[in-house]
């Protein structure tokens, strides 16, 4: 037989400054080490009972029904919809960017009947919208908001939309992959029905789990469905009877426990430094950001009031070349970025704070690394401008 030579593995270091994936704390990856156990290993489900908990303080909920799906942030937005909606349902949903439009998608295979709110990509829906279309039809089963969309920027408020749901009496559903544990989120104080996010975002932890939650009144309805949960996978009733220990833990699928380790180590993280001042930590990287690209003659691309911390974007200025920058940033800094989706593409960068990467030096190292490719691109910046505003933004926070 022919000799055949590998690649040896050798990932390079990045700073993961995208939409995500977010670079991960060294004792997570420490955990990914830990020796395999099997799912239901009396040690390994003890890591899961903790994980559960650990859960519900971040998602800020008593709801026995939280756990990873094992599986990314889409199966978390699937499960959703597979499990609480069935043929004939009518769902109403906020699309204002990418990931909107997937959960119309996601309902329409559940031949449910969806009653579209679009906004502008970069724009909040807002509560009138809301109000409107619940209000157009006698029986809405389910409302579903992203409170941050990954492809703008925005922070969706659903404080409103929740009392809105509940008026009218549809399940609230609410996508949270890219601001659980870096955005105020409150699923039990906010009337949140359903909720999901992703592993790999502000949780910091590789892609590969959907943390997941839902209460009673949801499970109720899932209860009282018509017809099976289309997906094996992805049924809640059946997840629920391995992952909770009052069902004895009965065997559905073998866990990815290696990423449960990493998962429960990274929410430890959080715990350590505090759901509170993590956000605040967030906010106060992101507002540096914010101040920086601004004062290099950059345009934020979202809503103004409704800017994410962990996720921004910013326009791409006329006669850029917008891989070329993002290529350079990766080649010669080691920076990771991300470019636009959808009707964004080619129009703005989207750049993450997100997790283990928010950090002050992170901020101004990106800012640093911009400012030259852009000048090295025939656009003006006043030469260290950007560092300069986010050096003093940061400053005035910390007073």
């Amino acid at each position: 037989m022919p000799d055949i030579t590998y690649q040896e593995l050798k990932p390079p270091e990045r700073i993961l400054l995208g939409p995500g994936p977010s670079n991960i704390h060294p004792r997570v990856q420490r955990a990914l080490t830990a020796p395999l156990l099997g799912y239901l290993d009396p040690y390994f489900l003890t890591i899961m009972d903790d994980t559960m908990q650990l859960l519900r303080s971040l998602f800020r909920t008593k709801n026995e029904l939280t756990f990873p799906i094992s599986a990314t942030g889409m199966a978390g937005m699937e499960a959703s919809f597979s499990n609480f909606l069935e043929r004939g349902d009518v769902a109403v949903i906020g699309v204002n960017g990418f990931f909107g439009e997937r959960m119309v998608n996601n309902a329409l295979r559940c031949g449910a009947e969806v009653i579209p709110l679009h906004a502008e990509w970069g724009r909040i829906i807002e509560p009138e919208a809301i109000e409107a279309a619940l209000k157009s039809r006698p029986r809405i089963k389910l409302l579903a908001l992203v409170q941050a969309e990954t492809s703008t920027g925005v922070l969706q408020p659903l404080a409103e939309a929740s009392r809105l749901a509940k008026e009218y009496e549809a399940l609230f559903l609410v996508d949270a992959v890219t601001s659980l544990g870096g955005e105020e989120l409150a699923v039990d104080d906010w009337g949140i029905d359903i909720c999901y996010s992703g592993s790999q975002k502000c949780i910091s932890c590789p892609p590969g789990l959907s943390p997941f939650t839902a209460n009673q009144r949801a499970l109720d309805t899932l209860k009282a469905r018509s017809s099976q949960v289309p997906s094996f996978y992805l049924d809640l009733s059946l997840l629920a009877k391995y992952w909770l220990a009052g069902n004895g833990r009965v065997y559905h699928h073998t866990a990815p426990a290696l990423l449960v380790y990493a998962l429960h180590e990274a929410l430890v993280l959080i715990a350590e430094e505090g759901l509170q001042a993590r956000i605040q930590r967030h906010a106060r990287n992101g507002a540096a950001l914010h101040a920086g690209l601004e004062a290099m003659g950059l345009a934020l691309h979202a809503q103004p009031g409704h800017r994410l911390s962990t996720l921004t974007t910013v326009r791409i200025p006329q006669g850029v070349d917008d891989l070329r920058i993002r290529q350079r940033l990766l080649n010669e800094f080691g920076i990771e970025i991300g470019g636009g989706l959808g009707t964004l593409k080619g129009k703005v960068w989207r750049i993450g704070l997100m997790g283990h990467s928010s950090t002050e030096e992170n901020v101004l190292l990106l800012l640093s690394a911009l400012e030259k490719l852009l000048i090295d691109e025939g656009y003006s910046v006043e030469p260290g401008a950007g560092v300069a505003a986010a050096t003093q933004n940061l400053k005035k926070k910390a007073n």
